[in-house]
């Protein structure tokens, strides 16, 4: 069967409707919080101007993950597969035994 909808425009969509989600609740909180504030809570005053900000931080986060998307990056990662370090690795395997359901295994006697 022919599948019209790829993985790709699945996460298109989903971004889209992200944005359409975030934008109605920063308009409808603004404008509660703006009738709030002309009716004397001096708090709310804070909220108004808040919620524009939240607004545009999703239009840039839509933005960004569009770009992101449309270029098939996956993103950058600050993590170096090929990075080596002993005292990394010495920490997580003291994690490692630290979370051991098991009991610790009794020192040998020598």
């Amino acid at each position: 069967m022919l599948r019209f909808v790829t993985q790709g425009t699945k996460r298109i969509l989903g971004i889209h409707l992200g944005l359409v989600l975030a934008q109605l609740i920063c308009v409808s909180a603004f404008v509660i919080e703006l009738g709030r504030a002309l009716r004397g809570n001096a708090l709310s005053w804070a909220y108004v101007f808040e919620w524009p900000i939240f607004s545009g931080y999703a239009v840039y986060m839509w933005r960004k993950l569009l770009k992101q998307e449309r270029s098939g990056d996956e993103g950058t990662s600050s993590v170096q597969d090929e990075f080596d370090d002993p005292a990394l690795e010495r920490f997580n395997e003291y994690l490692r035994q630290v979370h051991d359901p098991r009991p610790p295994k009794p020192p040998r006697e020598s």
